[in-house]
């Protein structure tokens, strides 16, 4: 694990040539057995290097992006439907470019936009699509959507040609495991309505989590459930152990059998099926691989009468998961399972005596506390009442909901009109009830704990901590756990040091703009990015994950320039979890509790001075016009945040303030669009930096390639958001320093600027 830890650490993937390392360190190991160990280290970073070196090689040409391409595959998800249509991956087989046979990547992401069309697993067709390379947001706290895509195999993604002729080749390829989930979803959907938790069941059933809605994942964030929403190891566990059980006992019932083959062999044979099966079911996602191989290796014991002490099974299985695919160390989801499971094994020594109730809370207790530093390094939250939730509903999920939707399911697919509601009636209404209990937790104000994410030397002391914490209760010393976790929660991340000193941080939002203004004791927000979906926003997945991140507890102000989706459709999300003393926008009617901006508005805040210079008695004619502008100054330099006003709203600021709109930064207007960067307002403004708040190759062609020429001839220094990710600017006593963190903190898999 430490050989393919320090692979995942470099910014570019390191050549084969590591592999020679292996000689060496194979003749040490023969020579000296001590060295052993370092043959396993040199073997990750050579096996990572490897199956990540192919992955790589699987991408789509740059001279293609955008271009019609013609793709024949199959579809090889379970369409997710969103708000305009549908979105599944796609394998591809063959691929043309104006009839010419091309090579492009061999696993794409398709959306479609529309209703005619009806996507199946298992499907062949022939698409018009265009297609990008796979490009992410890159901030501070932000998820990784790269590395995610790159662990998945999935090289590009883009949409279907609607004027396009698209031509369903096959309905079915054969026999499809795929086609078996999506058929047995089908009927879920059918059989449990409308019901608001029947997406659950499904989840459970056959791990499609496409019916859960934003308020249950809410609900299983704030109470630390979510590890019982989908098939995981538990449930896999779960259902193996009631197998075994069954299976060994059936067996043994005659008594002559077991002279045959023993009991315990036969209930392996049949549990490992049983997990196959359902880890089958949830399409062999990566965590149920993970618990299936975990279950392969305890059954295999059985099976092979080799006893191991629980910490050598956990040991194989980290092994085995490692060589079956080393980027599963890229998933939180790889840290939380080994760790749960090392923390119970560890909470069972010495307890045989005490009661199952007791020793099923202990375990609770001790998952609590021995993941609180993981979690916060993942997340920067943790649940509070963690322990509470789950004293209730792992039994009621894992003892009746699950083997009742399991029942119910296997009903519906073998009498389709007969046995199935005798059990998905009492599964959902035991999941009814203790949904009220999560609910009621969740509602609770301290529910969840969210703070910055830790420094890694504080992590390590925290690890120190929570094992000191976990020793039996003979262990001297104990509450010295808790001295070790403290630089956990005391520390706090940097912030401008004195007053004068300004930080501005212009966030990857994609097609859209998202600042953040920092003094020694106040925080601005200028504009939160857009909305793509009724679950997914950039105040949600950008700002206030940075927020948290510089340790951010509160709000001062926050402005929205105006009502467009690339500057509004956060800020909902925004105010929601962030609490915010003022707000000021050109659409106030839009945003709860709301003021008006305008100009002549001014405040200073530990020695930097805020000036709107924008609208002009809100009656700009024109709606983009009618943006806040604010100009922000200190002694060591000044911002511009201009928003998308255009030319004419440039000329009157020029006409009126002139050179007092000077700055060292500018954020071009309107995402660098023709329509404005007038050569007086750069004239005026003098920048030496201008930064481009927009999208990858996004359909407005921004920033325009003539504002682009202009800003160059001028001699200013430009950045992008699209290709340098958060753009974190400090301005002080020693200058302007500048930092991309798609520079800084670019691995191997992420696009270079």
């Amino acid at each position: 694990m430490l050989g393919v830890l320090l692979v995942q650490q470099a910014g570019e993937l390191p050549s084969l040539w590591w592999s020679l390392t292996l000689i060496p360190a194979l003749w040490l190991s023969y020579r000296y057995p001590r060295f052993l160990p370092l043959v396993f280290l040199f073997l990750g970073v050579v096996w990572t290097c490897f199956r990540a070196g192919i992955i790589l090689q699987d991408h789509l040409p740059t001279e293609l992006e955008g271009k019609n391409v013609v793709v024949e595959g199959i579809v090889a998800s379970l369409p997710r439907t969103h708000d305009r249509g549908e979105r599944f991956d796609f394998t591809v087989d063959k691929a043309w470019y104006q009839g010419r046979k091309i090579d492009i990547a061999h696993k794409i992401r398709l959306s479609y936009y529309g209703r005619q069309l009806r996507f199946r697993p298992g499907q062949r067709w022939r698409l018009t699509v265009r297609l990008k390379r796979i490009h992410g947001f890159m901030n501070p706290g932000g998820f990784d959507y790269e590395g995610y895509m790159f662990q998945r195999r999935i090289r590009a993604r883009g949409y279907l040609r609607n004027k396009s002729r698209q031509e369903l080749l096959q309905e079915n390829t054969g026999i499809s495991l795929l086609r078996l989930r999506y058929e047995l979803g089908q009927r879920l959907r059918t059989r449990l309505g409308p019901h608001p938790l029947g997406g659950i069941i499904i989840a459970l059933v056959n791990g499609d989590r496409s019916g859960l809605k934003p308020e249950h994942w809410n609900v299983m964030r704030r109470t630390g459930t979510n590890h019982l929403m989908a098939i995981s190891g538990l449930h896999i566990g779960l259902v193996a152990g009631l197998v075994f059980f069954v299976a060994s006992r059936l067996w043994a019932l005659p008594g002559r059998t077991v002279l045959i083959w023993p009991a315990a062999k036969v209930g392996a044979v049949c549990a490992l099926l049983a997990g196959l099966v359902y880890a089958a079911l949830a399409g062999f996602s990566i965590p149920t691989q993970r618990a299936l191989i975990m279950l392969t290796i305890v059954l295999l014991g059985v099976i092979f009468h080799r006893r191991f002490v629980p910490s050598q099974y956990l040991a194989l299985a980290l092994l085995a998961v490692l060589l079956f695919d080393p980027l599963a160390v890229m998933s939180a989801g790889f840290w939380l399972s080994f760790s749960a499971v090392g923390i119970i094994l560890f909470s069972l020594q010495g307890d045989e005596q005490r009661s199952r109730l007791w020793r099923f809370g202990k375990i609770q207790i001790f998952i609590a506390i021995g993941l609180l530093p993981l979690t916060l390094v993942l997340f920067q939250q943790a649940s509070l009442i963690a322990p509470l939730a789950n004293f209730v509903a792992v039994p009621v999920f894992t003892l009746i909901i699950v083997p009742l939707a399991l029942l119910g399911a296997s009903a519906l697919l073998l009498f389709p009109d007969g046995l199935s509601p005798l059990f998905f009636d009492p599964a959902l209404w035991a999941l009814e009830y203790v949904w009220r209990y999560l609910e009621w937790l969740a509602s609770m104000k301290h529910s969840l704990w969210t703070q910055h994410r830790p420094p890694m030397w504080s992590w390590i002391c925290a690890l120190i901590g929570v094992a000191l914490l976990l020793m039996p209760r003979v262990w001297p010393g104990r509450w010295v756990g808790l001295v070790w976790l403290a630089p956990l929660f005391l520390l706090h991340p940097a912030r401008p040091g004195h007053d004068g000193e300004l930080w501005f941080s212009q966030l990857d939002v994609g097609q859209g703009l998202a600042s953040v203004v920092r003094t020694r004791n106040h925080v601005l927000v200028f504009d939160t990015g857009p909305r793509f979906s009724a679950s997914f926003n950039t105040g949600d997945a950008v700002v206030l994950p940075f927020l948290w991140r510089q340790g951010v507890r509160k709000i001062d102000m926050l402005i929205i320039s105006h009502g467009d989706n690339d500057h509004i459709g956060g800020a909902h999300a925004v105010l929601k979890y962030m609490p915010t003393d003022r707000v000021l926008s050109s659409i106030p009617e839009e945003l709860p509790g709301a003021s008006t901006c305008q100009q002549g508005q001014a405040w200073t805040w530990d020695g930097v001075h805020f000036q709107v210079l924008n609208p002009q008695n809100n009656r700009s004619p024109k709606h983009n016009n009618s943006s806040c502008v604010l100009l922000v100054r200190s002694r060591y330099g000044a911002v511009l945040l201009t928003g998308d006003i255009e030319r004419q709203a440039e000329i009157r600021l020029v006409s009126e303030y002139g050179n007092r709109l000077r700055a060292s930064i500018l954020v071009a207007p309107h995402h660098g669009s023709k329509t404005s960067s007038s050569r007086s307002l750069i004239q005026a403004v003098r920048p030496g930096i201008v930064v481009f708040a927009s999208g990858y190759r996004n359909r407005y062609r921004h920033p325009h390639h003539t504002v682009v020429a202009r800003y160059k001839n001028t001699g200013i220094r430009m950045y992008w958001s699209s290709r340098h990710g958060a753009l974190l600017f400090r301005i002080g006593a020693a200058g302007i320093t500048v930092f991309s963190h798609r520079q800084r903190q670019g691995h191997y898999w992420h696009r270079k600027p």
